[in-house]
């Protein structure tokens, strides 16, 4: 298991170290296009950002959830407390990703070097 999750996060890190060289190329080849490559890594940066966000939300959900589940069955008299506060929780462990959505929409659409 932890063989696999370094051969993991190896090639995460070699396909970002790789990326900009890759793009730098391109631009090359094209003239030197500085949109090119601010949008370029503007959008491989949302991709992942939003990604990142997203799947830290789901397992934050999902051990809320587990745990609320459990406060339940062992102390069925408080599911009410245990549920209200599951909600806000959720509700707050929501408005990051939608944080995060925001930030990289804004960061997609604002583009200094209009072509």
């Amino acid at each position: 298991m932890k063989r696999t999750v370094a051969l993991l996060l190896l090639t995460f890190a070699v396909v970002l170290f790789v990326t900009p060289l890759v793009f730098a190329e391109e631009a090359a080849a094209e003239g030197g296009g500085k949109a090119i490559d601010y949008y370029a890594m503007a959008v491989l940066g949302c991709g992942l950002a939003i990604g990142l966000a997203a799947f830290g939300t789901g397992i934050g959900q999902g051990i809320g959830l587990s745990r609320a589940c459990e406060g339940v069955a062992r102390n069925p008299g408080a599911s009410g407390k245990i549920t209200t506060t599951l909600i806000i929780g959720l509700a707050m462990i929501e408005s990051l990703c939608i944080y995060a959505l925001v930030v990289v929409l804004i960061v997609l659409f604002m583009n200094p070097f209009k072509v």
